[in-house]
């Protein structure tokens, strides 16, 4: 027909367009030409369907891991602080892999930030002496607040040896958030790259390569591997060689802390070794699997099942240059200890919170306060104890931020129990002193 011939040269071209494309024409499978009239056993003679579906995944692959290095390509060379906190797990072994064809780590271009958490497997730390020296780059390693890098001992004494299970949030604030909010902040970070993914989950399914800085002292964020499988990447791992963490080869599809993170299957029958898999991959690689065996037996404060540690949450990359209620005239700052301390001695009714001003929850409360401050009968201070931990928690109920104390004029220190920080509630509290 008429209209068939006039699309007969431009599904020609298009043809010819495909066939001469430099990346399918290098490796292409050509097939057979086949009559409209063969059979359906004719049309697929000499048809290799395992060796198509190789090529497919390869296919696959490459576009992925151009995409990945062109992402990376844009976060490195458009902001002067693009910092990658590494974890060691599989996604993040082939952003650094990435970094490291780029020539972004040697040189300087991208800084690797490691959080040590003092509860990780001894072999984390390990894999990561032997990428740094693969690779010809030191990362910068965060803990606990006040606490040397590497002195187990040093934050046992100073935060107590089982504090995950005394207080799994706190522990989280102690030795994820905070030091993972002021690694990005020594680093001064203005874009963030990390390894999430649409694939590890659906608080994750809708994330792109991208996310905008949020504003109030926030960040960019590059998520160079947001549209890969896992099975995409153990595909590149095992395509470039690629250095990984041990632990895959003992059944850990995911690392995280040895406290919570367990094998999957436990049986550790499913293990990553030798650049291949043993066992059934499918436990690993299905959707929302990877992190399957993370955060074991933890919940969090509301009985909810945990499958954060609260670094990836909406907010947690805020650093926040500027201290809280740092405008204020209702609020009145305790510029020391002496201050702090006087307070007890006033001989007055008077309300302070213990906060810091990285703290999401201390963030959250700020309007609040101020609001109560500009209401209430007695003065309403403010103290930052982050940098005086110890002294805070001896003299002001202090375990974790924010902390809101009725200080009596007896000198009676009463602390505000619930989680309602709303004006209302603290002025009852007030009033009440419960």
């Amino acid at each position: 027909s008429s209209a068939t011939s006039t699309m007969l040269p431009s599904l020609l071209l298009a043809a010819q367009a495909f066939s001469l494309s430099p990346r399918v024409a290098s490796s292409a499978v050509v097939a057979p030409a086949v009559s409209r009239v063969a059979s359906p056993a004719v049309a697929m003679a000499g048809f290799d369907q395992e060796a198509y579906i190789a090529q497919s995944k390869e296919m696959r692959l490459t576009h992925l891991e151009e995409q990945a290095m062109f992402a990376l390509k844009i976060a490195c060379e458009n902001y002067d602080n693009a910092v990658f906190p590494n974890a060691l797990i599989a996604g993040d072994c082939v952003i650094t892999h990435l970094l490291h064809r780029l020539d972004y780590l040697k040189t300087g271009k991208c800084k690797v930030m490691v959080v040590d958490t003092f509860h990780l497997f001894p072999e984390t730390m390990e894999f990561l002496r032997d990428i740094e020296k693969e690779y010809g780059f030191k990362a910068e390693v965060f803990c606990a607040e006040g606490v040397p890098v590497g002195d187990k001992a040093a934050f046992d004494q100073k935060y107590g040896a089982d504090l995950w299970k005394v207080n799994i949030e706190q522990y989280d604030k102690v030795c994820k958030v905070e030091p993972f909010q002021r690694g990005l902040k020594e680093c001064n970070t203005n874009c963030m790259i990390n390894g999430r993914t649409r694939w590890q989950g659906v608080e994750r399914a809708w994330i792109d390569q991208f996310e905008n800085a949020p504003i109030g002292g926030g960040l960019a964020k590059c998520n160079p591997l947001a549209y890969w499988t896992l099975e995409d990447t153990f595909d590149y791992i095992t395509k470039y060689k690629v250095a990984h963490h041990p632990l895959h080869a003992k059944g850990y599809p995911s690392i995280g802390d040895a406290k919570d993170t367990i094998p999957i299957p436990e049986d550790g029958s499913t293990k990553y070794v030798n650049w291949g898999f043993e066992g059934d991959k499918t436990l690993w690689l299905d959707y929302a699997q990877e992190r399957k065996g993370r955060f074991v037996g933890l919940a969090n404060a509301d009985g909810s099942t945990k499958t954060e540690c609260g670094i990836h949450v909406a907010g947690a990359e805020k650093t926040f240059d500027r201290d809280l209620w740092d405008q204020s005239k209702a609020v009145k700052a305790l510029a020391s200890n002496d201050e702090a301390l006087a307070l007890k001695g006033k001989g007055e009714n008077a309300l302070m919170v213990v906060y810091a001003p990285w703290c999401k929850f201390c963030q959250a409360m700020e309007a609040e306060y101020e609001k109560l401050a500009e209401s209430a009968k007695v003065p309403v201070y403010k103290f930052r104890g982050d940098e005086e931990r110890e002294f805070v928690q001896s003299n002001f109920n202090t375990e974790s931020f924010p902390t809101i104390n009725l200080v009596k004029a007896n000198g009676e220190v009463i602390k505000y129990t619930s989680e309602d920080r709303s004006v209302q509630a603290m002025s009852k509290f007030i009033e009440t002193g419960a």
